[in-house]
């Protein structure tokens, strides 16, 4: 692998140098389309003098994200990275459909064969920080920012955590999960308890907090409360024992299972659905917590939330503190495309593209 230091030129916040890690063999043109190395050297044997223009754009009003990566990447891996001239938009500025994001100009046989690298560094972190983007606004109906942890591990390939993490950054995402996610912008994961801690105790979630709370006592302690499918019963036990220690639960309810809360109340059944972590159980738990003068207690909710859940939550006024969230900031619906469009400073791309001279775009130095 090749450590890369490029330093952060995002628009949000300009925080650290970012190290970037490519595979060596991107220069061998090992991750490039075949035709792409076809084109180099049939550019590198006839039209070697020619000078193209490249632009790349999406289709969908956007957070965009790997400028910053493709930028690293053109300079390492182009053949004369100095005989190019790159203008780009920052990480973190919002984009329009058809707006060109980023154009590369010199010798096509110096940098054409990134392309296809390029589009994908530029659709997958534009994909994430647009989908962290848009829960985070959803979390905000409310007038109250809610904090989103980005949960995205388990979800995909542990090598795109460092990446993923910080197109979660440039989206909206303060808190996350695993340290690598945190790699590129400074901050240290976050988390307390899995359900597999809990099973070490026997399911004893008291037992349980206080070996966590023993072992890490500067952690704001925060407890998983749904190992045994009866969430308002457990953390009135763990408010009990901590008291003003205890900053939060979490309910994690399988979307699969009904709560015990529900098997005592059956006639609350038959209005909803009562699987997994629905409205009507947080706001009996936030009930249960504040009537025995609990309400320092925060909230805390994961389990396949997304934009849609997160705006009906908030447009009913549940009580939660915070959402964690995983595989549905991973999906890739963004996807960029990069077209040739001037041929030594004339107009010249295929039927239906054109050159989109965009006054925003920055020259890179």
């Amino acid at each position: 692998m090749k450590e890369i230091e490029l330093k952060l030129q995002g628009k949000i916040k300009r925080l650290t140098n970012k190290t970037f890690k490519f595979d060596e063999r991107v220069k061998d043109g090992w991750f490039s389309a075949v035709y792409f190395l076809k084109t180099r050297e049939i550019a590198e044997r006839y039209k070697e003098d020619n000078i193209v223009t490249m632009q790349f754009f999406q289709r969908k009003d956007a957070v965009l994200c790997g400028t910053d990566e493709a930028i690293a990447l053109l300079k390492n891996f182009a053949k004369d990275p100095d005989a190019l001239e790159i203008y780009s938009l920052k990480d973190g500025e919002k984009i329009t459909p058809f707006e060109t994001v980023l154009t590369v100009t010199g010798p096509y046989q110096n940098f054409g064969y990134l392309e296809g690298i390029i589009d994908g560094i530029l659709s997958r972190r534009t994909s994430v920080a647009t989908n962290v983007y848009n829960v985070s606004k959803a979390a905000a109906i409310s007038g109250e920012q809610k904090p989103v942890i980005f949960m995205g591990d388990r979800d995909d390939h542990f090598t795109q955590q460092a990446g993923d993490g910080y197109a979660a950054y440039i989206g909206g995402s303060t808190a996350q999960a695993t340290p690598a996610m945190n790699e590129w912008w400074g901050k240290k994961g976050i988390g307390t308890m899995p359900h597999a801690m809990i099973q070490l105790f026997n399911g004893d979630i008291v037992e349980a907090t206080k070996a966590y709370h023993m072992t890490f006592p500067e952690d704001e302690l925060v407890s998983l409360v749904d190992y045994n499918n009866d969430v308002i019963t457990d953390s009135l036990k763990l408010a009990r024992e901590f008291g003003l220690e205890l900053k939060a639960v979490r309910i994690d309810t399988s979307k699969t299972m009904i709560d015990k809360y529900f098997l005592r109340n059956q006639h609350l059944l038959g209005t909803f659905d009562p699987r997994g972590v629905n409205a009507t159980l947080i706001f009996a738990l936030r009930e249960a917590l504040d009537r025995e003068g609990f309400q320092h207690v925060k909230i805390v909710v994961s389990g396949g939330f997304n934009v849609e859940r997160i705006t009906e939550f908030e447009n009913m006024g549940v009580p939660v503190d915070m959402y964690g969230i995983g595989s549905s900031l991973l999906k890739i619906n963004i996807g960029f495309t990069g077209d040739c469009v001037l041929l030594n400073g004339e107009h010249s791309a295929k039927a239906g593209r054109r050159y989109r001279p965009n006054p925003r775009l920055e020259k890179v130095d």
